[in-house]
């Protein structure tokens, strides 16, 4: 089962009869970016499980929302759907529109790396037909490369991270009347960060980080879930990625180094985990940046 089918307003519009897929991509990491066409139709989306970013590219000046028929769409115009949330719309009129989707787990990833919050107090804030120029012109660059070609996926896939990344520090504010349980302590959370950071190229057990709480692993694993939104070995790994990424960008290391460096075992660890998470092996990602 591909990740399009669990996304549900990718679902809503391909079950349409008048709008249109241009494109569609999975850019890896829990990234998908889709181009659509829509006319004279309505939408409605009911609590899907993932985050939609949108933005017009053409149209949309009969867009609206039914619960605020006043207030109409245009181009550059961008509309934040979390997950969770519940919307009807109307089209009249032709729209073209580029969605970009990203799941919990990435949102997740956001808070702790960008915010050093805990996911579950935050909230990607819903809005429609924002103003973000330069939200809008990324949008405008990810429709304008070609997504069938693996090179210029992979670079429409770190776009896609900077749009999620302007999202998580533009558009994330503190749930009201939140009351915590649970969890890991503030001071425990920050000293796991930076220990897994510093030890990204070092075997990492889930008995050495309990043990940084003094816990036990069963609780640890719990407790770290709860406060981190995903389970230790999937943030663990999600941190080695996103170094060899940026190791593979700088182009220096020989690929075997880029591995070791990241805590891979081998180099065939290495490129097996990456080619899942990324859809491409490590040299392909290096040489759509040094084409980039």
């Amino acid at each position: 089962m591909t990740a399009l089918q669990h996304i549900q307003v990718f679902q809503a519009l391909h079950s349409s009869a008048n709008a249109r897929l241009e494109h569609s991509a999975e850019l890896g990491d829990g990234l998908v970016a889709a181009l659509w066409n829509n006319h004279h139709d309505a939408q409605e989306y009911q609590a899907p499980t993932h985050h939609t970013l949108s933005c017009y590219i053409g149209g949309g000046t009969g867009t609206f929302r039914r619960d605020r028929p006043w207030e109409k769409g245009a181009p550059d115009k961008l509309c934040i759907l979390p997950a969770g949330h519940e919307s009807a719309w109307v089209i009249n009129g032709d729209i073209r529109l580029a969605h970009l989707y990203f799941s919990e787990e990435q949102f997740a990833l956001g808070c702790i790396a960008l915010l050093d919050r805990e996911p579950r107090e935050m909230q990607l804030r819903e809005d429609t037909f924002l103003d973000d120029a330069q939200q809008a012109r990324r949008f405008r660059q990810l429709i304008a490369m070609n997504w069938t070609e693996p090179g210029e996926r992979l670079l429409t896939s770190s776009l896609a991270h900077e749009m999620l990344s302007h999202a998580v520090l533009n558009q994330v504010g503190v749930r009201e009347g939140l009351r915590l349980k649970g969890g890991l302590a503030a001071h425990q959370r920050r000293l796991l960060r930076e220990y897994i950071e510093a030890n990204l190229a070092e075997p990492l057990s889930l008995g050495q980080l309990a043990g940084l709480c003094s816990l036990s692993e069963y609780h640890f694993a719990r407790m770290f879930r709860t406060s981190f939104g995903l389970p230790p070995h999937q943030y663990v790994l999600a941190r080695r990625i996103v170094r060899a990424r940026m190791l593979l960008r700088e182009g220096r290391l020989p690929l075997g180094e880029v591995g070791l460096a990241c805590g891979f075992a081998s180099a065939s660890h290495f490129t097996n985990r990456f080619r899942q998470v990324m859809g491409a092996a490590p040299g392909e990602y290096r040489m759509a940046f040094a084409r980039g």
